[in-house]
């Protein structure tokens, strides 16, 4: 089954598989290894146009991107 999970808030659509992607590519940037994520909470605020992310745990990376 292929599924799509689209944010959409004033007019604005996003696809989550994007957000997803900008976040690893952002972690590879980094200096950072794919292999190396064990965990990854995304929240999205859309009120704010934000994606805010936590990868491997509280001790791990935080950030944000636009959406």
């Amino acid at each position: 089954m292929k599924s799509n999970v689209y944010v959409e808030y004033q007019g604005q659509q996003t696809l989550m598989k994007d957000v997803l992607a900008a976040v690893k590519k952002e972690w590879s940037a980094a200096g950072n290894k794919i292999k190396d994520i064990d965990t990854l909470d995304m929240y999205v605020k859309p009120e704010e146009h934000t994606v805010y992310y936590v990868i491997n745990g509280e001790d791990g990376t935080s950030g944000s991107l636009p959406l």
